[in-house]
């Protein structure tokens, strides 16, 4: 039988020590886990419909119809098998809106040769914000009606989305409108109509975050 002295194993040591460590760090820094699938029972219960709060699975984004900047008819077929961003907004909107705006303006540059992500906002005051004002809004924003759909609809068809879809509510009351929703989020949506995160639109951090989690969802397409 074959000794190995001590001087055999201190001289492994290093590569033992390489062996071992590869998968850790792969673990820290390459791979990342995708964003999980979020259902009304995951999240904050003030963004949640009543009537949806204890569902734990199975949520998807219902239908919708919508017209968007360039007065085109815009429905869940225009973001089949797509990742996208949806967002709540109102063009007359001085504070969070231009913020927010401009953030999906990056997201747009950032993802605009990227066919499988898209953007949607929609206005929560959709009689106030005809076609041609969202077509100047659009026009102010760079948005690409290929990329980025801003859009306009029924009152309560958006504000049902807004509470029972994709959970971006927060209620709000300004003294002349009774029914007003009005909210800087963000919301992930995946190729299967899941949401996949929510996000501040106003700060930076967030986005950045986003933007990473879309990369995931890419690279899991990719895989597919």
């Amino acid at each position: 039988m074959k000794v190995f002295d001590k001087g055999y194993f201190e001289s492994r040591v290093p590569f033992i020590f390489i062996i071992l460590i590869i998968p850790i760090l792969f673990y820290l820094f390459i791979y990342k886990e995708e964003p999980p699938i979020y259902n009304p029972a995951d999240l904050n219960p003030e963004l949640v419909d009543s009537s949806l709060q204890k569902i734990e699975s199975n949520h998807i984004v219902s239908d919708f119809l919508l017209v968007n900047q360039n007065d085109d008819t815009i429905t869940q077929d225009t973001y089949k098998d797509k990742i996208y961003v949806a967002d709540f907004f109102f063009t007359r909107c001085p504070s969070i809106c231009p913020v927010m705006s401009n953030n999906m303006e990056k997201l747009q540059g950032q993802f605009l040769n990227t066919k499988e992500v898209m953007l949607l906002s929609l206005s929560v005051t959709p009689k106030m914000d005809s076609v041609p004002i969202l077509k100047a809004y659009a026009e102010r924003y760079n948005a690409n009606p290929s990329k980025w759909n801003i859009t306009t609809g029924d009152k309560n068809h958006i504000y049902e989305l807004a509470r029972k879809s994709y959970f971006a509510v927060n209620d709000y009351n300004d003294g002349l409108l009774q029914d007003f929703v009005h909210t800087s989020n963000f919301v992930l949506v995946d190729t299967q109509k899941q949401i996949r995160g929510i996000y501040d639109g106003t700060v930076d951090k967030e986005i950045e975050r986003l933007i990473a989690d879309i990369e995931l969802l890419l690279n899991d397409l990719d895989n597919i």
